[in-house]
Parts: structure tokens; sequence; C-alpha cells
């Protein structure tokens, strides 16, 4: 174990500025409204354990491969870690702190008892046959052993990873335990103790914000449209619920482009990127766009779900939207955070409209727990009214302290982390 540098460097930040720059900056943005401590701050800057390891790996031509892992757990003083693992190429423990923060503000914000984590080998998916992926997983879980646990950390499907991944991870940490764990990873496929509407859960999660925003702003939902940036699990499943609630999804992309049409679109007729990887650049759409294009449509909600820094101070001013919700990790920059506040752009922040994988997370953890499994309605129904509470939480931070939503989100999580830390103290 060490606390390293990161292994690989992170693709170049647009405006020059990492994503772990960028989660520091909103960090000390929200201290500023609050009376917290510089010692509580300190605290909060800096992860609990940061885990390198090695993961040989024999490939399938005989050969022994040597993978690097990590993993990154921050702040636990709100209960276990929680986070994705991830497979890529650009995986890195300075990335991972980056998101292991935001895992701890975003469980903060729905009020779940974790702390954040994140993690995962760098490696790209697409070079391993399905037994050199299976054979790096239970490798990787061997390694990271005595670091999760479902009371330590609980690692969940990201990038590159699924409920399969999931499946070998617990078999293979649950073979060394002598029992079978469930808990010690959510994401897992129902008939081992995965939760129902787990992977539907952060598309759900974006589209309730979206309403309750729309709602806010006394904009009705059957008279809104809809772009929507990256048309993968999140971006599909809340066009799909938008759709269902009256809204006009006017465009949709994936990494092969996008599709425009201004009558509006069939969200359940278009393919997701996971349902078929060019359905949307082989849909029959009246107009093809660009992914830059898409962010900069004349539509009155714009949901940027793909990947982070897409909204910048070059492009900030071009947009037409009326509001932005964040569907994925960081997808506006400071930069252009600050051109929408002076354009009075709400912007509703990635922490509060995408923790319903995290919700749902949590969810299975407890039945993993209790060896009760819930219903796909009893899912549904209690993550609708966990995001409704969450965003209710912010809305009154925002109407009280005159803030802007992202900075609303932080005070809300950073109020309730303080509170915890304060109870606790500080040991020894």
């Amino acid at each position: 174990m060490s606390h390293a540098t990161p292994t690989v460097d992170t693709e170049p930040a647009t405006e020059e500025r990492s994503m772990l720059e960028t989660v520091h900056q909103h960090l000390e943005r929200a201290v500023s409204a609050l009376d917290l401590s510089p010692d509580m701050v300190e605290q909060l800057s800096h992860p609990s354990k940061t885990v390198e390891v090695s993961i040989p790996v024999r490939r399938d031509s005989g050969e022994v491969e040597v993978f690097t892992g990590c993993r990154v757990q921050h702040f636990e003083i709100r209960g276990p870690f929680k986070g994705g693992l991830r497979y890529h190429p650009g995986v890195s423990t300075e990335e991972s702190t980056a998101l292991a923060m935001l895992m701890t503000w975003k469980c903060a914000v729905m009020d779940l008892p974790f702390g954040g984590a994140k993690g995962g080998v760098v490696v790209d998916p697409q070079t391993l046959s399905e037994d050199e992926r299976e054979r790096l997983t239970r490798r990787f879980a061997e390694e990271l052993r005595d670091f999760v646990g479902p009371t330590t950390d609980i690692p969940a499907p990201d990038l590159g990873t699924d409920d399969q991944t999931m499946a070998w991870f617990m078999d293979a940490y649950s073979m060394q335990q002598g029992e079978t764990v469930p808990g010690v990873v959510t994401g897992k496929p129902t008939v081992i103790g995965g939760s129902h509407g787990r992977e539907a859960a952060p598309g759900r999660g974006v589209a309730v914000v979206a309403r309750e925003t729309l709602d806010y702003y006394d904009v009705p939902v059957e008279e809104t449209t809809v772009a929507i940036q990256g048309y993968g699990s999140v971006g599909a499943n809340a066009a799909r619920r938008l759709d269902e609630w009256g809204a006009n999804v006017v465009a949709v992309s994936d990494v092969t482009g996008g599709i425009y049409d201004p009558t509006g679109l069939d969200t359940f007729d278009v393919p997701s990127h996971d349902e078929n990887s060019r359905g949307v650049s082989e849909y029959d759409a009246p107009q093809r766009i660009s992914n830059e294009e898409l962010l900069t449509l004349d539509v009155d909600l714009l949901i940027p779900a793909a990947v982070g820094d897409v909204l910048t101070a070059d492009n900030a001013d071009d947009v037409r939207a009326e509001f932005v919700v964040e569907g994925a990790n960081g997808p506006t920059t400071p930069a252009a955070d600050e051109i929408f506040e002076e354009r009075n752009v709400p912007v509703i922040p990635d922490i509060l409209a995408n923790a319903g994988g995290v919700t749902v997370s949590y969810f299975e953890w407890l039945q993993d727990i209790n060896r009760r499994q819930w219903s796909p309605d009893e899912v549904q129904s209690e993550l609708d009214s966990e995001m409704v509470d969450a965003w209710n939480s912010v809305r009154a931070t925002v109407a009280e302290r005159d803030v802007r939503w992202r900075t609303a989100a932080y005070i809300v999580a950073l109020s309730r982390i303080g509170e915890a830390l304060t109870a606790r103290g500080l040991w020894p």
C-alpha cells in the first residue's frame, strides 16, 4: 500500500484545470458560505486512504501481464466508503481522489450513511477477453480484500465494469471469507443479491430532479423541450422518463454523434448506446448534429450526461437552454458556472442530480444486510421519495441563503458532514 502520485496522467482538462482542482474550487466556494473551522476543511481536502496495487493476470496467450489498480477512500465519518470501480486507460489516483470527494458530497446531500470512494484498473476493457476480464477482476478483488467489505468499503460498477464484474468480485471476496457476502459490492445481478432498478436509477434520478426544477420555476413538463448529450444508461433512462411525463425530447447524442428532430424523438425507439453502440448514429432522424452542436440548441432543458468538462468558458455563452441539469460528473467547469450565473441560467449540480445510482446502491446494501429483496415498485417509490427530499433540502438552502444551486448542494452536504465530525470528534 502506498500514498502515490497518479498512475497515469488524465487527459488535459478544459481551461487547464484538472478535475481535482475543480472539486477543490467548488469546496472552497461552499466553505466560504459556511462557518467551518480550518481544521475541518483541511481534513475534507484529503482522502483517508489511497491504495495502489499491482495485478498480475495470465492472458489467454499464456503470457502474464501486470496491470495497475487503485482505490481511494475519502472521509468515512458518516459510514463506510462507497463508490465505483472502473476499467479505463485513464484511471489514476488523482482522478479517483476527485471522484471519491464528489461521492462523499453526493452521499451527504442524499443523507446516506456513506463516505466516498473510487478506483479501478488502468486498462482498456475492449482489449480483454471475457476470461481475461474475469481473471483480472478476481485478482483485483483479492488485492483489495483487506480494504473492502460490507462495513468498510462497498464498490459498485462504473466505466468499463458491469453487474457481471460485481458478481465475480463478490464471489472472489466471499470464497476467501468462507461465506457468501453479498453486501461487499452493489450493482450485482438480482439473482445474487442485486437490487431491482439499479441500472435505471441514475437516469431516473436525473429525470425526477429535472421535473422538480421545472415545477419550481413554473415551467410545465409538457411544454418543455429537452436535449441530452450522452444517450447511454443515464441519458436514455432520463430521456424516457421525461418522455413519459410529457416532455418533448428533441435531441440526443452519444460518442458517435447526435440526432435532432424539432417535432420530438421517440426515445423508446431510439436505441441507447448500451442497447446498440451505433443505435443513435444509424437512427432515421431529420437532422444529424455533433455533440458540440447539441449543447447550443435552442431548448428549454439541457442535460449533459456524457463526460466531464463539456460546458466551458468557450461555449457557455452559446448555450441557449434555460436550465441545465447535470447527468454526468463534472460536466460544467468553474468558468462556465460563472458565466451561467451571470446569465441567470440555473445549473442543478451533479452531486444532487445524478445521485440516483448511489441511492439505489444504498437500497441494495440494506437488502443484502437484511436478506430481503425489495420489489421494483418499492425501489422506484423509495428512490423518487429520496430524490425529492434531497432536492427540497437544496431548494430550501437556495431560498434561505440566496446562493446558486451548486453552492447550496455543497452547503447541505458539508453541513451534515460537519455535524457528524463535531459529534464524533478527532481520535486520539
